[in-house]
């Protein structure tokens, strides 16, 4: 990526929604411009984990105006991510749809592992180089991320369902601050954060990083009363907590360097802090000026690239660890990547489009036979189910379930598929992963010479072979007819022509 490229990323918080954009300039980003809005989507969940039309409402105003201010980027300059709130949310779908039409860029719904490796990023950008062992808490609106790392490496990373919206809103749902809500408020967030305490026990670490959210608004707090800058101590948080006391309610709280939006989920926020205190052994945090929008700008240089993109190191593990063939893994890959590709040459799609999506094919191939380690018998049912449910670094949700889906179905039944049959790439994706894996089902190299996969009008595949092939390869041309039958039963055809 070139110095001077502007790059954007936004943070869909469940209490705040926030663009920051900055200049690449030799390694380093520069902020040009941040802007942050006081969205409350937290708020929004029903007890059935939907959102409100309020709530949806809310978020897609306010990408409205950030969308204004992104005219102009192109899609691999800009990133946006959404955490907690719309992890949950069953029906985040319909605001994701919506939304990626306002915004005009996709929206990554990342899971709480990958969120906490992009705080940990964020944050270690912006910290001086260190030797030193950090960990760094966030806590959010709905969920607080830990993590333990050393330099630019996050080497232990968990997210919690515990945070400053929902605790406020589950144990000061008046804006009543009692000694007893509290109590009860740090009790709970105890109940959830206790599995912590052995994986970032106090000799692990040697400073403590808040980030963003709640620290912040507790570090500006305790400054303007006197304290050191950003750094809060146990004497700090209680001084908070009595002046909260005294003021019984949020109506009738005023302090100084608190801003009004921070008012309402204070008191949730500053449980689960002092909570965290208590059960990590904290004398005193410091506030970090890195956050997870940093993590993402910084994400954003590398993602895409081949030679640095952490999610093919990610896969590349993933293979180790189920102890994956991996000849047969790089043959099926390579044979998928090379019909795709024909497909999508053939209707004029760009080349850096095409890179982009045989890249992520790529990965489905090299990852198609990881539930073998499970049971050969259905095993793509196996390898599906482990990739729906993996925390792998880089990817968002939606790619894991993509990959998912292409590994479910890269041989058996299409009906079985839940995904979106209108979707064409996804389609020519997954046509060339099944035909890769017929071609290769001797587990030898196969020969594609002469042989031609198109994508014909509207949803008709052909796949043309040279004069021969169907006689000196019988079992792979009988698989293809198979093959053939199958998609009968969707609304995509495949024609074969064989000479």
């Amino acid at each position: 990526m070139q110095n001077g490229t502007l790059l954007a990323a936004l943070d869909l918080g469940s209490n705040s929604f926030r663009l920051e954009i900055g200049r690449l300039d030799h390694g380093q980003i520069h902020r040009t411009e941040y802007l942050k809005e006081t969205v409350r989507q937290g708020n929004g969940l029903d007890e059935n984990r939907n959102l409100s039309a309020e709530a949806m409402q809310r978020g897609w105003d306010c990408l409205a105006r950030f969308a204004e201010r992104l005219a102009g980027f192109k899609p691999h300059q800009v990133r946006a991510v959404a955490t907690q709130t719309l992890r949950e949310a069953r029906n985040r779908d319909a605001f994701l749809s919506r939304a990626h039409e306002i915004l005009g860029f996709p929206i990554d719904v990342i899971p709480g592992r990958e969120e906490a490796r992009l705080i940990y990023q964020g944050v270690a950008r912006l910290l001086p180089q260190s030797d030193e062992r950090r960990l760094v808490v966030d806590i959010g609106g709905r969920s607080t991320e830990m993590i333990l790392g050393q330099a630019y490496e996050a080497n232990v990373m968990e997210s919690f369902r515990v945070g400053s919206v929902a605790w406020s809103m589950k144990y000061f749902p008046q804006g009543q601050f009692t000694r007893d809500a509290f109590r009860i408020a740090e009790i709970a967030a105890k109940a959830v954060l206790d599995e912590a305490v052995n994986a970032y026990r106090r000799d692990t670490w040697d400073v403590a990083y808040g980030s963003s959210g709640t620290v912040g608004a507790v570090a500006d707090i305790l400054h303007a009363a006197g304290w050191p800058l950003n750094l809060i101590t146990r004497e700090g948080l209680d001084w908070i907590s009595d002046r909260l006391l005294k003021a019984q309610t949020v109506e009738k709280l005023r302090i100084e360097g608190m801003k009004d939006d921070r008012k309402l989920v204070i008191g949730g926020g500053i449980s689960v802090l002092r909570a965290i205190f208590d059960l990590l052994g904290i004398d005193e945090m410091h506030a970090a000026d890195g956050a997870l929008r940093h993590g993402v700008l910084y994400d954003l240089v590398t993602r895409g690239q081949e030679e640095t993109d952490l999610r093919a190191v990610s896969v590349q593990r993933m293979a180790a660890r189920f102890v994956v063939d991996a000849d047969q893994a790089q043959r099926v890959a390579q044979t998928a990547s090379h019909l795709f590709g024909q497909m999508q040459e053939r209707s004029g799609v760009p080349a850096a489009e095409i890179t982009r999506l045989q890249r992520k094919l790529h990965w489905a191939g090299q990852l198609h036979e990881i539930g073998s380690q499970i049971s050969h018998n259905d095993y793509h049912r196996h390898g599906a189910y482990i990739l729906g449910h993996a925390d792998l670094p880089g990817f968002a949700l939606s790619e894991l379930q993509r990959l998912s889906q292409l590994v479910l179905g890269h041989r058996g039944k299409l009906h079985k598929l839940e995904c979106d049959f209108n979707d064409a790439d996804y389609m020519q994706q997954l046509l060339s992963l099944r035909v890769a894996a017929i071609l290769c089902h001797a587990r030898r190299d196969p020969d594609v010479e002469g042989l031609e996969l198109e994508l014909g009008d509207s949803t008709q595949f052909s796949l043309s072979t040279r004069p021969g092939w169907s006689q000196a390869y019988p079992q792979s041309a009988h698989l293809l007819r198979e093959e053939a039958l199958a998609w009968q039963k969707t609304p995509w055809a495949l024609l074969l022509s064989e000479a």
